[in-house]
């Protein structure tokens, strides 16, 4: 009788089996794009509603060559579906026609302001205007507003001054016509913050941002960011007393 060879062992047949279904597998998933390590969750029907029916308006400095920060905001914005104009601070007022246009025919349910120095300083004229056009804002973010800025009116439901107390920001005063909550929010601890660099610095954007999508998605399941370049110790860091 021929011996049974020992390759006909089934044991060995099956462990056999099973190496080359592992080396199918990893081929399979070596052929795949390298993707960014996370994935991404598809938003839901209410959060791009509500991302779609929201317009953030930011309006650059002086020449439109210091700001040019807020376009990397707005690119970000746009990569979660959040419409944006992105301006010099001049146009503010035919800014405000537009704005208040697009809301009374409900393309626009929620409106958001971002200024840079000048841009921030602006902030207060743009939200006056469209409060005397019966239309509410809801949040505004001013970026080291200068020239002594202040809330005189408007409908403004929440006012984010982040300024540089060591620089030529200022805090934002209000009057007795200004209803909204006014926060002034001293950024000069954080690395490499400079008046010409604070809506370019990584961790401002971020501040800018998770603001916006605390408003636009709240609990609505707002999607994942997608991944930053931001430095471990830019990461790591803070601003006191904000979040």
């Amino acid at each position: 009788m021929t011996p049974r060879t020992c390759t006909d062992s089934p044991i060995l047949m099956r462990a056999t089996a099973a190496r080359w279904l592992g080396m199918i597998a990893l081929a399979v998933a070596l052929s795949l794009p390298l993707g960014t390590g996370s994935v991404r969750a598809a938003p839901s029907a209410a959060a791009a509603n509500a991302a779609g029916t929201t317009h953030v308006y930011l309006l650059r400095g002086v020449l439109n060559i210091f700001s040019l920060g807020l376009d990397d905001i707005a690119a970000k914005l746009e990569s979660q579906g959040i419409p944006n104009t992105v301006a010099n601070f001049v146009s503010w007022s035919s800014l405000a026609d537009e704005a208040a246009a697009a809301y009374r025919a409900g393309r626009i349910k929620t409106i958001i302001l971002v200024g840079h120095s000048s841009g921030a300083t602006a902030l207060p004229d743009m939200i006056n205007k469209l409060g005397q056009l019966g239309v509410p804002v809801k949040l505004a973010i001013g970026l080291d507003s200068v020239f002594k800025t202040k809330l005189v009116g408007g409908n403004a439901e929440r006012y984010i001054n982040f300024y540089i107390a060591s620089g030529a920001g200022e805090p934002v005063r209000r009057d007795d016509g200004f209803r909204g909550k006014l926060e002034n929010v001293d950024v000069q601890a954080v690395p490499g913050v400079g008046h010409v660099t604070i809506e370019k610095n990584q961790i401002m954007q971020q501040k800018v941002i998770g603001a916006i999508d605390a408003v636009v998605f709240g609990g609505k399941g707002r999607p994942a960011a997608p991944p930053t370049s931001v430095a471990g110790s830019q990461r790591a860091a803070s601003v006191s007393g904000y979040r």
